[in-house]
């Protein structure tokens, strides 16, 4: 079966974002796709809060999912809305993921666990909690490639939140990120291939990529990689539509070959030794 990944560069115009995802997935429907994985942050890219404030509101008002649920019913086409920045409860936002089906129903939701407060060594600082409310679960859902394990960007770095979605079943991982330059270079690919082999699954991770109009720059080099690590796709730096093939299958096999999932143990209290 066939995904399409959107690599794209989000900017602070939700309108002009929400245009291009709806391009996105005509496209991918009209190349055969079974379902389009969409970065993270695909609505709105702002890193001024103040000037972001007036365009993020509650789910329910929000023209960007609007817009992708309509598109996707008129395509038949299921969609992995990779986060929007929401309005949630009291006065924090959510970094919120969706799957939307082929009749553009909102099938699963998920709000990133894991927020990205770091301070690198090129003077970057990032406050995600600053602004945003963690999550609470993880989430699974039935796509028509396979169950779908949800997660969102820095998410990627703790490699127990993917042990819970493949105990729970999913045999597909998703990533949408917005990794900065520094950090992609660093640590992408290898992070993503390592999910793909623990947990013996595919991983499909569309990014954000190049400059955007507040001023960042992110990573791109959206990737799709099978059960064994094999990479079966990298868009590099330019934003467009990508497309692999997933067969299902890959995972049985490798399941067997190699069961890491039925091998796992729960493990036990850490004696320290003196």
């Amino acid at each position: 079966m066939k995904a399409a990944i959107l690599q794209m560069t989000s900017g602070i115009d939700p309108a002009a974002n929400a245009a291009t995802l709806a391009t996105a997935v005509r496209t991918a429907a009209e190349r055969g796709a079974a379902m389009l994985f969409t970065p993270e942050m695909s609505g709105l890219l702002d890193r001024d809060r103040a000037r972001a404030a007036e365009s993020i509101v509650d789910e329910k008002d929000d023209r960007v999912l609007a817009t992708v649920r309509e598109a996707a019913a008129k395509s038949g086409l299921w969609v992995n809305l990779g986060s929007l920045a929401l309005r949630g409860s009291a006065d924090r936002l959510v970094n919120r993921g969706f799957v939307i089906d082929g009749t553009g129903a909102i099938r699963a939701r998920y709000d990133k666990l894991h927020l990205f407060d770091v301070d690198l060594p090129t003077g970057e600082s990032w406050r995600e909690s600053a602004a945003y409310a963690a999550g609470t679960g993880a989430v699974v859902v039935d796509t028509p490639l396979g169950s779908l394990g949800l997660s969102i960007c820095y998410d990627l770095r703790f490699p127990d939140l993917y042990r819970a979605l493949s105990d729970a079943g999913a045999t597909i991982l998703s990533v949408p990120a917005a990794f900065t330059r520094p950090t992609g270079a660093a640590h992408w690919n290898i992070l993503l291939r390592a999910r793909a082999i623990e947990c013996a699954s595919f991983v499909i991770a569309a990014a954000q990529t190049g400059k955007h109009e507040d001023g960042r720059e992110t990573y791109g080099h959206s990737l799709a990689v099978n059960p064994w690590g094999e990479v079966l796709g990298d868009m590099g730096e330019g934003a467009g539509v990508g497309f692999v093939e997933v067969n299902p299958a890959k995972v049985l096999e490798v399941r067997q070959r190699i069961p890491v999932i039925a091998h796992r143990r729960s493990i036990p209290a850490v004696t320290v030794a003196q």
